[in-house]
C-alpha cells in the first residue's frame, strides 16, 4: 500500500495555490464535455485532504448541466487547479493532477471514465 504524502499545487500564474494529503497511484481522465476539452487528469479526495493555501478570491466559478460540480478557475490565468462536488451527500474536490508538482504523471494508473453517456 502506497503511503499518503502531502503535495503542493497551484494553477499557472499561482495566484490559487493549495495541498494535497493523498496516496496518488492513478489518475481518471473523463471524456465528458468540459473535461475532455480542458484534458484534466484528476483524482478525487476528501476535503479534509485538500487545502486552499491562497486564491479563493481568485477564481470564477462555472456550472453546467445538473449543476452538481463547481468547476473553478483562477481569473487570471484560466487555469482550473481543482473542483468541487457532492457524492452521496458528502462534499468532495477533483484535485487537477497536471496542476500538482513533482508528481510524474507518467507512472500513474490511467482509469478512463465515460463521462460523456453518464
Amino acid at each position: 500500500m502506497t503511503e499518503s504524502k502531502t503535495y503542493s499545487g497551484s494553477c499557472h500564474c499561482g495566484n490559487v495555490r493549495f495541498e494535497v494529503t493523498a496516496a496518488i497511484t492513478g489518475a481518471g481522465a473523463c471524456n465528458c464535455s468540459i473535461c475532455g476539452r480542458r484534458g484534466w487528469l484528476m483524482t478525487s479526495v476528501e476535503t479534509s485532504a485538500f487545502k486552499l493555501l491562497a486564491g479563493a478570491d481568485a477564481q470564477t466559478d462555472y456550472q453546467f448541466g445538473r449543476k452538481t460540480t463547481h468547476h473553478l478557475f483562477c481569473s487570471t490565468c484560466g487555469v482550473s487547479a481543482y473542483a468541487t462536488y457532492v457524492s452521496n451527500g458528502q462534499e468532495k474536490v477533483l484535485v487537477n493532477l497536471r496542476c500538482v508538482d513533482d508528481l510524474d504523471l507518467e507512472k500513474l494508473e490511467l482509469t478512463k471514465y465515460d463521462g460523456k453517456n453518464y
